[in-house]
């Protein structure tokens, strides 16, 4: 097959790993910089242009979208699958897993586990949306955050109440809810490909921090899934409807709860902590499954 991987940043962990799993497996495998992808919209004739020259027909395309580019990254995306290329994670289930919102929405929809959420415009609101997520302590998000940026614990009532009236201050959408404090600073993240579990990891927070992602100094280490915490990624994947997808659980007292469902899962933790080559995964299931036009939404979505 003839791969693109896109991309901003040649030299991430994941993308390298990506182009080396599919080398390896013997495909045709090209990195290509999103943001110096361009389209002739109007165009009968659908194609991507890159550095003055049209981009040759790839087999599939691998989308690698860093939440700070969603709308252009997607858009181009688009343009791929209107062009027949088999995408992993179609445009539009991306756009959706990047909306907290939206996605959260659609997960409680599929009667999907979640920590009891709250979501307001005004900061008249916030003392009634504290006391209906189950009072402080309480977790506040910022809609657009990532690895673990944009995300606070208040551990009283007034200190929530400031800290959303300081976000709502400076027009930023968030989101308010209860902290599983059983979850004890840990999460386990699932990678689900192809409507399977692959792999699964426990992320502990560093000593002193809630937050538990890598980046933030928080250790992996294989985990053991239950049948319902499997169960419960697969589901929360298929409402995204993404193929390969990051699922974030907390085991709480009400069973797993889902944190986040991410479309551009890092490869370089789960890898580490498993032992896995999940970039291979990504590979055999692009060799059972990239067929032209075999998408959904065909661009159209």
């Amino acid at each position: 097959m003839k791969v693109a991987i896109l991309s901003r940043n040649k030299n991430l962990y994941s993308t390298k790993r990506l182009k080396e799993a599919g080398e390896a497996m013997g495909h045709e495998v090209d990195v290509i910089d999103t943001l110096h992808c361009y389209m002739d919209i109007t165009s009968s004739h659908s194609t991507v242009r890159y550095h003055g020259k049209e981009l040759p027909r790839y087999d599939a395309i691998i989308p690698r979208i860093g939440a700070s580019v969603t709308f252009y990254g997607t858009a181009v995306a688009r343009q791929f699958e209107m062009m027949g290329t088999f995408n992993i994670n179609e445009s539009v289930a991306i756009s959706r897993s990047r909306d907290k919102l939206r996605s959260l929405q659609l997960l409680s929809r599929k009667g999907i586990g979640l920590p009891r959420t709250g979501f307001a415009n005004k900061p008249d609101n916030a003392k009634d949306l504290i006391k209906n997520v189950g009072g402080a302590p309480v977790v506040i998000k910022l809609l657009e955050g990532t690895q673990g940026i944009g995300v606070v614990l208040a551990d009283t009532a007034k200190a929530a109440e400031a800290i959303i009236e300081a976000f709502m201050g400076l027009k930023a959408n968030i989101l308010v809810q209860e902290f599983v404090k059983e979850a004890g600073g840990a999460d386990i993240r699932c990678l689900v490909i192809g409507g399977k579990v692959v792999a699964a990891m426990k992320r502990q927070g560093a000593e002193g921090e809630f937050r538990s992602n890598l980046h933030r100094g928080g250790s992996a280490e294989v985990v053991k899934l239950s049948k319902e915490e499997r169960e419960t990624a697969i589901k929360a994947a298929k409402a995204m409807g993404l193929n390969m997808c990051g699922v974030d659980l907390l085991r709480s007292q009400n069973g797993p709860m889902v944190m986040e469902v991410n479309s551009s899962p890092g490869l370089e933790g789960i890898e580490k902590a498993t032992g896995k080559n999940v970039a291979g995964m990504i590979f055999e299931f692009l060799e059972k499954n990239a067929k032209p036009h075999n998408t959904k939404t065909r661009g159209r979505g």
